[in-house]
C-alpha cells in the first residue's frame, strides 16, 4: 500500500469570496481507505467532487497513476460515487438498479448477470434481487447503492457521508461491514464523514481538514494520540487543552506547576498549549495528587463516568470507571506520557 493512485497538487476552489480549498495538496495509495473528516464547511465534500469530477478546481491539478485527469469528465474518471442520498431508481428492481450501469457499457445479458450476482453475494443481498427499492431498509438500500458502484469495478469508490440518514445501531454495523468489502475487494475508498468514530473506526489514513487547508494526515492512532494541534485535540475525542509555558524540554509549566513531559525541541518560556485526554487523568486521594480538584457534575456514559472537576485554575473533563459524588474533592495525576505540547499557531484560523 505503498503507492498513490492520486494526488491533489494545490488544489484552491472558491465561490465568490468563500476559499473552500486553500492550496490542497494530498496523496491517496492503493488499497487505502482514507477518510477525509471535519466540521460542515471545511471542504471535504468538495474534494470528493472535485476528484470525482462532479466539480472544477479554480487550478491544481488531479493525478491518477501520475496522469493528470483535471480535464476528464466524470463518467470517463476510474471512479464511483455513493452518496448520502443513495440515488437508487424507484422503479427499478434491485437487479435492475444494479445492473443499470453495465447495461450502459453494453456487456452481454450472460455478463451482467454473472456480475451482478457477485457483487450480490458481497453485500449479502443475495436474496434480493426482485425486491422493489422501496420495500428496503436504510441499511439494504445502502447496500445497494455500494453495489450499483462497485459492480463498475472502479479502482476508487468515493463515498459521500453515505452512513449519515442510517440508525445508530446499523450505522455501526455498517461501518464494519463497509471496511469488510474494502478489504475484501482491496481496491482504494476515499470516505467522507464529519463522524470522529466513525473515521477513527473504519480508516487507514484520516486526514483532518478545517477551513478548506488540512490540519492532519495520519493513522487513527496517530491522530487521536498525537494531534498536530488544538483544533485536531478538540476535533478528536475530547481533550482539556490548558495553557502552557515551556521550562526546557521535557518540563512545563500549567495551573502554576510544573510538570515532567516527554516533548522536547521548544524554546524555553514559550507559550503552548497542553493537550491531556479526560481518560488520562488519574484520581487519587485528596491532597496525594499532582493537582487537587472538586467535582461538580457526574454523567453516566454505559463503560465509564463523564465528570467535570474544578481545579483552582481551571475545570477538567475526567473520565473514569469508579463514581465519585459531586462536591467530592479528589487529588488529580497525570503521568509525562499522557501530557502532550503542542505550539500556539493557530493553522485552522
Amino acid at each position: 500500500m505503498d503507492k498513490n493512485i492520486i494526488e491533489l497538487k494545490n488544489i484552491t476552489k472558491a465561490y465568490s469570496d468563500n476559499t473552500v480549498l486553500d492550496n490542497l495538496s494530498l496523496s491517496i495509495k492503493s488499497n487505502e481507505f482514507l477518510t477525509l473528516l471535519g466540521p460542515s464547511g471545511c471542504g471535504k465534500t468538495t474534494t470528493l467532487r472535485i476528484i470525482a469530477g462532479f466539480e472544477n478546481s479554480d487550478s491544481g491539478d488531479i493525478l491518477f497513476h501520475g496522469e493528470s485527469i483535471s480535464n476528464l469528465p466524470p463518467n470517463k474518471r476510474p471512479v464511483n460515487t455513493v452518496f448520502q442520498k443513495y440515488a437508487l431508481f424507484p422503479h427499478m428492481n434491485v437487479y435492475e438498479n444494479i445492473a443499470f450501469g453495465l447495461k450502459i457499457k453494453k456487456l452481454t445479458k450472460e455478463d451482467i448477470d454473472k456480475k451482478v450476482k457477485e457483487i450480490l453475494n458481497l453485500v449479502s443481498l443475495s436474496d434480493f434481487e426482485k425486491r422493489n427499492i422501496e420495500s428496503l431498509s436504510g441499511g439494504q438500500q445502502q447496500r445497494v447503492a455500494i453495489a450499483r458502484a462497485l459492480v463498475n469495478e472502479p479502482e476508487v469508490l468515493l463515498l459521500d457521508e453515505p452512513l449519515g440518514a442510517l440508525d445508530l445501531k446499523l450505522r455501526k454495523e455498517m461501518q464494519l461491514e463497509l471496511k469488510k468489502i474494502q478489504q475484501r475487494l482491496g481496491i482504494t475508498f476515499i470516505f467522507v464523514t464529519h463522524d470522529q468514530e466513525e473515521a477513527l473506526t473504519m480508516s487507514d489514513t484520516i486526514v483532518v481538514m478545517n477551513k478548506g487547508v488540512i490540519q492532519q494526515k495520519g493513522s487513527p492512532e496517530d491522530i487521536y494520540n498525537e494531534p498536530a494541534n488544538a483544533f485536531v485535540a478538540d476535533f478528536i475525542g475530547e481533550s482539556n487543552i490548558i495553557d502552557g509555558v515551556i521550562v526546557e524540554d521535557f518540563k512545563v509549566i500549567f495551573c502554576n506547576k510544573e510538570f515532567e513531559c516527554v516533548d522536547k525541541g521548544f524554546n524555553p518560556n514559550e507559550n503552548i498549549d497542553v493537550v491531556i485526554r479526560p481518560e488520562d487523568i488519574k484520581i487519587v486521594a485528596k491532597d496525594n495528587g499532582m493537582l487537587n480538584g472538586i467535582v461538580k457534575s457526574v454523567n453516566f456514559k454505559g463503560v465509564h463516568y463523564e465528570m467535570v472537576v474544578k481545579e483552582s485554575e481551571r475545570e477538567f473533563i475526567i473520565h473514569n470507571t469508579k463514581f465519585y459524588d459531586v462536591d467530592s474533592e479528589i487529588g488529580l495525576d497525570i503521568y509525562p506520557e499522557d501530557i502532550h505540547i503542542m505550539r500556539k499557531i493557530r493553522y485552522y484560523e
